[in-house]
């Protein structure tokens, strides 16, 4: 099966259109970590920041090529912790909030025809939709705290400024409630 999220190769054209987002999510696959159960081994000593910044040993992982691929073999478990797996071991990683961060938007079309493209901090990207849908949380002071389910369970939360497109997007279309369609599902963008 082809993971639709899969990240883009690091090198070649950068996409520009949502067809070709797609086309180079069908060309990679990802490591099937969904079907690997190693023995747990205990924690990583790593974590990710609220902001999507990735450490080791409470020291910043500045090679960014390191931290996107440890991102390939992480997966969230049913009870909510995520994982580093490998086919021969699975450690803990702590999460601050979501795995990833939605950094930059891509819309086509409008209405019903939406299609909605991201692009994430670690250069992966998701078309949302059915089996990859936005979510808005309420943060403690009200606020909202929107999501993209991405894969394994992981999300990215989705940055401020890619929210408010998101929000100008759906006030110019007027949607009553106010939200957006992509790939054919329908998203408000009030918080639950």
């Amino acid at each position: 099966m082809t993971d639709r999220n899969a990240q883009l190769p690091p090198s070649g054209p950068i996409p520009r259109s949502l067809a070709d987002i797609e086309a180079a999510l069908n060309a990679r696959k990802l490591p099937p970590v969904d079907r690997w159960d190693p023995p747990h081994r205990g924690h990583s000593g790593m974590r990710i920041d609220v902001d999507g910044i990735w450490y080791h040993d409470g020291g910043r992982i500045e090679r960014d090529a390191l931290w996107k691929l440890f991102a390939t073999v992480l997966r969230r478990e049913p009870d909510g912790r995520h994982v580093l797996v490998t086919p021969v071991e699975k450690l803990d990683i702590d999460v601050d909030d979501a795995a990833f961060v939605a950094v930059e938007l891509t819309s086509e079309g409008e209405g019903e025809g939406r299609r909605l493209g991201f692009r994430l901090n670690s250069d992966d990207h998701v078309i949302a939709g059915p089996e990859h849908p936005l979510r808005i949380a309420a943060a403690p002071d009200g606020s909202p705290r929107p999501y993209v389910l991405i894969r394994h369970g992981l999300e990215a939360l989705i940055g401020r400024a890619v929210f408010y497109e998101l929000a100008e997007l759906a006030i110019e279309e007027g949607a009553e409630p106010l939200g957006l369609w992509s790939d054919g599902a329908f998203f408000p963008l009030d918080s639950a």
